[in-house]
């Protein structure tokens, strides 16, 4: 009987807590488990985030960083949303690197791009204007609750903690909020 259970014990997948103490006692595997495990998911992640072109450079730094600092992951939160969190950071930290890239971007006069410049500020700024007349007409608690996620990037617990509501409330009040800012874009 005792060989069997141990058995089971040797089939069974193990906790990513289990494979964190086993990669911090210098188990190399335990790590090429976790990365097997949670590539994946951080892939599709980044992917919805819009960074379809560095998927594999977002995911490598993303592990990177988390096994760097692996021995201050206390287990708080599962590993997967503490990856989700490093992979969110990074892509706001690239964003951010990218619009201060293209604030310093200076076009050369007569440069084709030029012409359009114009054109694409009057766009911008009329959009701009438009989804600010549209946040304008929101529910205070729409205007909110969209705010915080957009603007903050706030999750819906996050959120409802803060306007004093459920999680649920404030999914229907932030999808409520999309709807009508589109719509009201749209027009």
């Amino acid at each position: 009987m005792g060989q069997h259970d141990d058995q089971n014990e040797r089939d069974a997948e193990p906790t990513d807590l289990a494979l964190v103490a086993r990669w911090k006692a210098g188990d190399e595997r335990a790590a090429t488990t976790l990365v097997a495990r949670h590539a994946p998911a951080m892939a599709r992640y980044v992917t919805s985030l819009g960074g379809n072109e560095i998927v594999d450079e977002v995911v490598q730094d993303a592990f990177v960083r988390a096994f760097e600092s692996l021995g201050a992951f206390r287990g708080d939160s599962s590993l997967r949303t503490w990856l989700f969190t490093i992979v969110r950071r990074l892509m706001i930290d690239r964003r951010r690197a990218e619009r201060r890239q293209a604030g310093r971007t200076s076009l050369e006069e007569g440069h084709a791009a030029t012409e359009y410049g114009a054109l694409d500020r009057l766009v911008a700024v009329e959009t701009e204007s438009r989804v600010r007349a549209a946040i304008d007409r929101l529910t205070t608690t729409q205007r909110e609750v969209f705010t915080l996620r957009v603007a903050e990037g706030l999750s819906y617990r996050e959120i409802a903690e803060v306007v004093g509501t459920t999680e649920g409330a404030a999914r229907v009040h932030y999808h409520n909020a999309v709807r009508a800012v589109k719509e009201f874009v749209n027009e």
